[in-house]
């Protein structure tokens, strides 16, 4: 279940108080089942699955991409798998630290591990979201954030796509606030 952290070191769990600071920005938030079957969880355990396995892992959520696709469009997805293994995940991740939009929806289907998404609210407070397997995020075109990960660095996840063009970062310049580790507990 996702955490919402503030950079007093406070945060809340409550997917009701959690949508209902995020609402102004946009984002989107909501738990979605894994499925339960013993094959994929195999396959998530790789650290870094093979493109075959990668296929695997994906069809086994078709039907959430064939209803997003139904319903909003989305023309492609794939999977992004990040773990300490990965080379140069160092730079990759530098890219996204820092305040950026996207000219199209960011998408994201956490299957295993986390991460966290930063935002800037439009009272220019700052908040962190961390999202773990069974969290499915919209990050609208447009809003302010930044994506890290979490001491673990580790994620698999599957991003869908209209456009993979509209998933440039566009930087604002905006200074990211230092947050605390916060507990999720």
């Amino acid at each position: 279940m996702a955490f919402l952290s503030f950079p007093d070191g406070s945060g809340i769990s409550d997917p009701g108080k959690i949508r209902t600071i995020l609402d102004p920005v946009g984002v989107r938030l909501e738990r979605w089942p894994l499925p339960d079957n013993g094959d994929l969880t195999g396959l998530l355990a790789l650290e870094r699955p093979a493109p075959e396995e990668s296929e695997r892992i994906l069809a086994f959520f078709e039907p959430r991409f064939d209803q997003l696709r139904a319903t909003l469009g989305y023309q492609a997805r794939d999977l992004v798998s990040l773990s300490p293994s990965l080379p140069g995940l160092d730079a990759l991740l530098e890219r996204f630290l820092s305040c950026h939009t996207h000219d199209d929806d960011e998408i994201r289907y956490v299957i295993e591990g986390e991460g966290i998404f930063g935002f800037v609210l439009p009272d220019e407070t700052q908040v962190e979201l961390t999202v773990l397997a069974g969290d499915y995020i919209n990050v609208p075109r447009g809003a302010e954030h930044w994506f890290r990960l979490t001491p673990a660095r580790r994620i698999k996840a599957v991003r869908y796509f209209t456009s993979r063009e509209g998933w440039v970062p566009l930087y604002t310049g905006r200074p990211v606030f230092s947050f605390p580790e916060t507990s999720r507990r």
